[in-house]
């Protein structure tokens, strides 16, 4: 009898809660969407998106983050050039981005993975003009990653120059 009265009272306090066994997700935000030629993709582990399952990105939208530049040379330029982009810890933030690890893909389908560590200890920017003009993509553009070679000595390693994807399309967190 007692285990019973027990369980009518536990009952009865259950019922009188509110259900809220909803499953939990990540609160998603609804990015502007480009009004020009989309440059970049970012999809996987993110908040903040602008279509079914990824954020796109326009010049514009790019443009819109908050500006960085970095004066390094690179294996494939000839002396020190000053790039111009967003960190792309900026990016990673603007799209609410969860994950430790980000697959670039270029429009030539060349693939690397870097691990978000890197965008948060050093200033990896996310270039879309070098020396003052926007990049074409003869010349690596229209986005380039670049890391700050001159500024970091440990980053001169040829696994640091593979992660430098130029002709950027696509990123993926995971």
């Amino acid at each position: 009898m007692l285990n019973r009265r027990c369980l009518l009272l536990s009952l009865a306090a259950v019922s009188a809660f509110p259900a809220t066994a909803a499953p939990v997700r990540a609160e998603t935000t609804t990015l502007a969407l480009p009004r020009g030629r989309v440059l970049l993709e970012v999809a996987g582990a993110i908040a903040a998106r602008n279509a079914d399952a990824s954020a796109r990105f326009d010049q514009a939208m790019l443009e819109g983050l908050p500006r960085a530049t970095q004066r390094t040379a690179t294996p494939w330029t000839s002396g020190p050039q000053v790039f111009e982009g967003v960190l792309l810890r900026s990016l990673l933030a603007a799209v609410g981005a969860t994950g430790t690890t980000l697959t670039l893909r270029a429009i030539n389908d060349y693939e690397v993975e870097i691990p978000v560590a890197d965008v948060h200890r050093f200033p990896v920017l996310l270039a879309y003009a070098q020396n003052g003009r926007p990049m074409p993509v003869r010349e690596r553009g229209p986005l380039w990653v670049i890391y700050p070679l001159d500024s970091y000595g440990e980053l001169q390693t040829p696994v640091i120059h593979a992660r430098m994807i130029w002709q950027l399309k696509r990123i993926v967190v995971a």
